[in-house]
């Protein structure tokens, strides 16, 4: 497509992109380092995107296949041609799917993880983009909080885990849509830019089925200082965390 163009990013990934869409960003690459994977478990993406999520999990053998649900036919496209230029065809699997509707029959059965960067803004909040691909991946036009917790409960075997990266402000709705579907919270971790900075994401695991009982985790910092952040100077646990895509050691 004309307003296609192509980035190489974390682990080596040859990343196309759309000019009218959602760019990868640090929300994305935190959300694939804090999803845990297994040798036999399998993963669904809920509003994959370009399938960035996907790629990561997969550059880094999470799982041995992974289902990439998007919504919109232009972005299916992508995530099929990013599977096929990484060498991922085997492990990814691009479904067009609106998660208000997708059921696990139509996944070959329950899978063992989902994850989700669902849209952060309320469709009547902020300033509407001028591209459809962008307002939709940024506002809840296509599924709310709520169909995107929901999705995950349909779709997750019992005692499955849900991974997912929120806006810090709106953590009581996601909260409240999760415990709704019966997706006990069971480790939050808060991501600040600085220790002098509110939070800017918060990155929430909860588990179908399960009793309650949460643990908050120290927060994440990326940087050490404002001045560390204006050089893009990574915190420790920040480098490890994108040296290894993963929250081992964090955690």
């Amino acid at each position: 497509m004309e307003n296609e163009f192509t980035l190489k990013v974390n682990e080596n990934i040859e990343l196309i992109q759309s000019a009218n869409g959602l760019t990868f960003g640090t929300d994305a690459y935190l959300l694939a380092a804090f999803a845990k994977g297994g040798a036999k478990k399998t993963c669904a993406d809920l509003g994959s995107g370009t399938g960035i999520i996907p790629l990561l999990c997969a550059s880094k053998n999470k799982f041995p296949k992974i289902f990439a649900l998007e919504i919109q036919p232009s972005f299916v496209s992508i995530i099929s041609k990013n599977a096929e230029i990484n060498g991922y065809v085997d492990k990814i699997f691009p479904t067009a799917s609106d998660v208000r509707e997708i059921r696990s029959a139509s996944l070959g059965g329950e899978v063992d993880v989902v994850t989700a960067n669902p849209p952060y803004m309320k469709v009547n909040s902020g300033k509407r983009n001028e591209h459809d691909e962008k307002f939709i991946a940024r506002h809840e036009v296509c599924g709310d909080i709520c169909d995107f917790c929901a999705a995950a409960a349909r779709i997750l075997k019992h005692g499955g885990n849900f991974y997912t990266v929120w806006r810090p402000d709106r953590l009581c709705d996601l909260i409240a849509a999760l415990r709704e579907c019966r997706l006990e919270p069971k480790l939050i971790t808060f991501v600040h830019a600085t220790p002098e900075s509110q939070p800017s994401m918060v990155l929430v695991r909860s588990k179908k089925g399960a009793a309650s009982g949460c643990t908050v985790t120290r927060p994440l910092f990326l940087h050490d200082s404002r001045d560390d952040a204006a050089n893009n100077k990574l915190s420790r646990d920040a480098e490890q965390i994108y040296a290894t895509c993963s929250f081992e050691s964090f955690n």
